[in-house]
This record gives structure tokens, C-alpha cells and sequence, in this order.
């Protein structure tokens, strides 16, 4: 499967996410944390966007962890949900190897 560039929003910044997985993926992928980063904003009443992102960080591994827990280890199990966090683990890595946006 050959990789492709897919743009997404997250709290108002754009990212373009070079991945394997479908463009769906992607887009639900960036939704989500956009999501819970929008609610740790609103919750905490903190504005830098890094803080932000830290804590988001922190609550997406907590439910990664839980969902391993739940389904044994990842990389020995199988099924769906294996699937599910290697592609989300793909997504993440794919974030990070893109050089930071930046603002003229």
C-alpha cells in the first residue's frame, strides 16, 4: 500500500498526515483529537497549545493502555482491535516524522 498525504484541522491549525491508511482513517484520526483537545482546553481553561497537546497525549495513551489491558498485549493479539492500534500507532508516528506547520 503506498503512503498519501492527507490534510486535517486540529484547534484551527492545519497538518497534512502522510499514511498508509485510507483517508477516512485519517480524517476520523485528526476528529478525535481535535476533539479531546478541544475539551481539555475547555476543562482546564489552559491556552498553550503544547500543554494542551501533552495532556491530550496523556489521556490517548490512557485509553490505549485500558484497551491493551482489556485485550491483551497488542502485538501478540489479534483481530480488530490489534488492527485498530497499529493503524492509530501509524497515524501518531506519521504526525511526528512531518516537519512542524509554520505561520508567516
Amino acid at each position: 500500500m503506498s503512503k498519501r498525504t492527507v490534510l486535517v484541522e486540529i484547534l484551527g491549525q492545519e497538518y497534512r498526515i502522510r499514511s498508509e491508511s485510507d483517508e477516512a482513517t485519517i480524517h476520523r484520526a485528526g476528529a478525535l483529537v481535535d476533539e479531546i483537545m478541544e475539551k481539555v482546553r475547555g476543562r482546564t481553561g489552559i491556552v498553550d497549545t503544547l500543554d494542551i497537546a501533552v495532556l491530550t497525549a496523556l489521556n490517548i495513551a490512557n485509553h490505549l493502555i485500558t484497551l491493551r489491558d482489556a485485550t491483551g498485549d497488542a502485538s501478540q493479539g489479534e483481530g480488530v482491535r490489534s488492527q485498530q492500534l497499529a493503524e492509530l500507532a501509524d497515524l501518531v508516528e506519521a504526525a511526528i516524522a512531518e516537519p512542524a506547520p509554520t505561520t508567516h
